[in-house]
């Protein structure tokens, strides 16, 4: 075993870096809003197999069930991977598990900075940042923040971004 990254994620963790998770409660989020969604498919699912008794009516709800399971599973595992840190000239955003990505950001190169919460958002008290550049094919965003954080981070990024762009 060695110290440092593996030779595959060692373009995902730089080594001087401190990543700062998201909040937990981003997965609680998401996994209510799957439930909203699939809880009555399930219901209806189950209820036409016990009506009409058919055993291969249990067949879609089987398959709805295993890949709400399955959903489940992935959306904590999900969350886990999503994090971000700031360095003195830009900011990194990583996430992803199977597909990973990470976004580098240089200060001088954001326009503005968006904090949205919409109301599923605000009922868990998390909140979104999203960066945006001068190139339209640069945004990064970081979800699943508390708000007393967002609001740190976008003021933290403004002034970094307006020092930078001054300096131009």
């Amino acid at each position: 075993m060695t110290d440092g990254p593996t030779r595959a994620s060692a373009p995902f963790d730089p080594t001087d870096v401190t990543w700062t998770p998201v909040s937990p409660r981003l997965a609680r989020a998401r996994l209510t809003v799957m439930a909203v969604w699939l809880v009555p498919v399930l219901a209806v699912l189950a209820l036409l197999a016990v009506v009409i008794p058919q055993p291969w009516l249990w067949l879609p709800f089987g398959i709805v069930a295993a890949f709400t399971l399955w959903g489940a599973l992935l959306v904590r595992r999900q969350v886990g991977a999503l994090a971000y840190a700031e360095r003195a000239d830009d900011l990194l955003v990583r996430r992803g598990i199977l597909f990973r990505s990470l976004v580098v950001v240089p200060y001088g190169r954001m326009q503005y900075v968006d904090v949205t919460a919409g109301p599923v958002a605000r009922a868990f008290k998390i909140a979104s940042v999203q960066l945006h550049t001068a190139s339209p094919q640069t945004t990064a965003s970081i979800e699943g923040l508390p708000p007393a954080e967002a609001a740190r981070l976008r003021d933290r990024l403004a002034s970094r971004g307006e020092a930078r762009l001054a300096g131009l």
